[in-house]
């Protein structure tokens, strides 16, 4: 036997949560995967981009082969530099491919990843069942009353000084601290309007340097605090292609390991591109904390 003591593995499981969806429980208390669908031309990602029905359900048979939790549907690309949208191209955008989505795989649970109430409203119409809004209800002052009254669970992401500048790092004293105050506050002003299943998510990416993501990765245990779930969505993004001066279509071995890093500070559901090496990593973390799984 040596004779220096041998360390253990750090690791922080997600607490014990579960969403409900309608009258439907979905148990958080482990971890789950959110595989990405952009009904858009430009995002930042080729391989996320889904225009056309047919090869849109050809994805999303392929994700469910592999395991996927739950479908996220967006149809405004947030990447820097991308052109604005319309609502009403929008909604062309998504809402035939919830429909469809839906009507084929009746089973999945689909977010519509978008900032606008009205968008939230006509998806929820056709099949989703959650919203997904990376500006935690500060692009539209409705949305907070929107979702409340269509009674699904929201995700609230953390942003600062608005949609438009998104992509513009701000300073922070502390960011762990103050992306947490931020989002507490917010969470409290959506169940104040009637929200009763929240999930945040941090916002890698978005008001936020490189180091700062990483800083905000490395201290992501403290978010706990907020008692929600929390969605963790790097997949592939600047925080990993530029420190490894690669190209997004070579980054999944990053996102890998900081999805990884993200399970061992608490996540409850990755948001990826690659739905098969998510749920690997997943197996491979609960291996890891849960030796009996």
């Amino acid at each position: 036997m040596p004779d220096f003591p041998i360390p253990s593995i750090s690791f922080q499981l997600p607490l014990s949560y579960s969403i409900r969806f309608g009258n439907h429980l979905f148990d958080l208390s482990r971890p789950k995967v959110m595989g990405i669908l952009n009904a858009t031309p430009d995002s930042f990602f080729a391989g996320s981009r889904f225009m056309n029905l047919e090869t849109v359900l050809e994805k999303v048979r392929q994700m469910v082969e592999e395991g996927v939790d739950l479908l996220d549907v967006g149809g405004y690309s947030t990447r820097p530099g991308a052109a604005d949208v319309a609502l009403s191209e929008e909604l062309d955008r998504v809402l035939p491919i919830v429909e469809a989505i839906k009507k084929q795989f009746p089973e999945i649970l689909i977010s519509i990843d978008t900032y606008r109430s009205e968008v939230a409203t006509e998806a929820v119409k056709v099949g989703a069942d959650l919203v997904n809004d990376i500006s935690g209800g500060l692009a539209d002052e409705a949305m907070f009353e929107t979702v409340a009254n269509l009674k699904v669970p929201y995700v609230l992401m953390h942003i600062r000084n608005g949609i438009s500048k998104m992509h513009q790092p701000v300073d922070y004293v502390d960011i762990a601290l103050e992306v947490t105050k931020e989002l507490k506050a917010r969470i409290a002003l959506a169940r104040k309007a009637g929200i009763v299943d929240l999930i945040a998510d941090p916002g890698f990416g978005f008001s936020k340097a490189e180091n700062q993501n990483f800083e905000l990765m490395a201290r992501l245990n403290t978010l706990q605090i907020l008692d929600v779930p929390l969605l963790v969505g790097i997949s592939r993004k600047s925080m990993i292609h530029k420190t490894l001066n690669i190209k997004p279509v070579e980054a999944l071995n990053g996102t890998t390991a900081l999805n990884m890093a993200a399970l061992m500070k608490g996540a409850s559901i990755l948001r990826v591109h690659d739905v098969k090496e998510a749920k690997q990593t997943i197996q491979l973390f609960e291996k890891l904390c849960l030796p009996e799984s």
